[in-house]
């Protein structure tokens, strides 16, 4: 059996729909169908044997009046009773000769050549025999009947139009069956469909919960069988997500506490190699400095490291208040070394100056840590920014780092936020490669977004959006 295709493109629902309603076209259509042809052979059937019924007793009476009466035959013809619209036809042959007689009811509607030639030859050879036909448009049934008695075939022939008006309208009653059923059939489908996808709506919904961080999310519990087993499935599956994830966390959280007493321990170490620096020779001044630098990245690599184990964790919790942002990110520029670069605010007073009356709610913390590590990642990786701006429109902060760098390759774009990942341009870098990976945590708690473009100075302009309520 040929299976149904559906288009791909079509939704769980839209096939549900389209599956029904085809389903139910078949069904009605193939019952129509053997209803339609099954009750057209009955009705014919059934007005045959009533036709060749009247069509012999017509001829027995016939035969009798012509054998016993003394009377003309186009006279005796016309006594024949026959149904509503019939019309009987006598067609005497002469032995002798093989002279012809033909005699009609009158008013005549039908003369010899009128009648089925192939009843007509039928009947000559002797056989009795019946035939539908048209005439005028119409449709007849004629019966023939062999006398041989006074050696003439008696004809009869019936309208069987009641039978035909009967067939139109069976058939236009059943298109409009087929018509109502199928549409029924779609509007079955999409009512189940809501039943059906209910189930699925509430999976998708607690996968999107643990996508977001509600690891203790799991479904209910269903009187369905095969939906508990989806259930248990679902919730075995989330089980084993949450505990390697804590797992994870935990190890990060547990390795980089472990490292910050060694780490501290080795700074203090080579505070002590600096500060007698230059009781060394020169080669041994190289190698301190390569200590150093080489320290102070794994110091910052772990104090990281522990930031977004907290993120993790969920440990830094909201704190927010109303602000000036103008004035916040202009102090945290001032207060980590980068007051030289230009803030460019569209948040600004008649005369031109930064306006004192911006305040919104949002979380310091988040933005000082968010403004700073973008501002060293394009002092790291780009030779500094160029410039800093900060839009307000609709109740959503814009606030975009741009530098005159290499910029990003589009194609490491999309991972560039991912925990140590570097792009091609900050392969030898200095960096722990989690910078941009707190600013994605720290904007995703702020219900923001965070993305890189090109930059109008040929670098790369680090952009992030965040609501002026500044909480998740």
């Amino acid at each position: 059996m040929a299976r149904i295709r559906l288009p791909k493109d079509l939704g769980l629902r839209q096939r549900m729909v389209v599956f029904f309603s085809l389903t139910a076209l078949v069904a009605a259509l193939s019952l129509s169908v053997v209803t339609y042809f099954s009750t057209r052979s009955y009705l014919l059937e059934q007005r045959t044997l009533v036709a060749q019924r009247q069509a012999f007793n017509n001829a027995q009476l016939m035969r009798s009046l012509i054998t016993t009466a003394d009377a003309d035959i186009a006279e005796l013809i016309t006594q024949i009773r026959t149904e509503q619209g019939g019309y009987a036809v006598l067609l005497q042959q002469q032995t002798a000769d093989r002279v012809e007689l033909f005699f009609a009811q009158s008013p005549l509607r039908f003369s010899q050549s009128d009648l089925p030639q192939e009843l007509v030859a039928k009947t000559q050879d002797g056989l009795t025999g019946h035939q539908r036909f048209s005439f005028a448009d119409n449709p007849y049934e004629a019966v023939g009947v062999v006398i041989p008695s006074i050696g003439a075939v008696y004809y009869e022939v019936f309208p069987i139009s009641d039978v035909a008006n009967t067939l139109r309208t069976m058939l236009a009653t059943l298109v409009i069956g087929v018509a109502l059923i199928t549409a029924g059939a779609g509007v079955l489908g999409f009512t189940l469909s809501q039943s059906v996808l209910r189930p699925l709506r509430r999976v998708a919904k607690a996968a999107n919960e643990i996508a977001t961080g509600g690891l203790d999310t799991r479904l209910s519990h269903e009187e369905d069988t095969d939906l508990e087993n989806l259930v248990i499935s679902f919730n075995e599956m989330a089980n084993a997500v949450q505990t390697r994830i804590e797992r994870e966390q935990r190890f990060a959280s547990d390795v980089s506490h472990e490292l910050r007493s060694p780490v501290t321990a080795l700074t203090a170490a080579i505070e002590v190699l600096v500060s007698r620096r230059d009781e060394f020779t020169d080669r041994n001044q190289q190698a301190i400095d390569i200590i150093k630098k080489q320290v102070e990245r794994f110091d910052r690599t772990v104090i990281d490291l522990l930031e977004l184990s907290r993120l993790d964790a969920g440990a830094l919790t909201q704190e927010v208040e109303r602000v000036q942002i103008n004035d916040l990110v202009l102090r945290i520029m001032n207060r980590y070394g980068f007051g030289n670069i230009p803030l460019h605010s569209e948040i600004s007073s008649s005369d031109g100056d930064i306006a004192s009356d911006d305040e919104i709610v949002l979380d310091r913390r988040r933005i000082e840590r968010i403004v700073v590590n973008l501002l060293e990642n394009a002092r790291d990786h780009a030779l500094g920014a160029t410039r800093i701006t900060l839009v307000i429109d609709e109740g959503v902060v814009t606030l975009g780092v741009h530098d005159a760098g290499p910029g990003v390759a589009v194609s490491e774009r999309a991972n560039i936020f991912d925990r140590f990942a570097r792009g091609t341009a900050s392969r030898n870098s200095t960096g722990s490669g989690l910078g941009l990976a707190i600013v994605r945590e720290h904007v995703r708690a702020m219900s923001g977004t965070v993305h890189v473009e090109d930059s109008s100075e040929g670098g790369s302009s680090f952009i992030v959006t965040f609501p002026t309520g500044g909480v998740s």
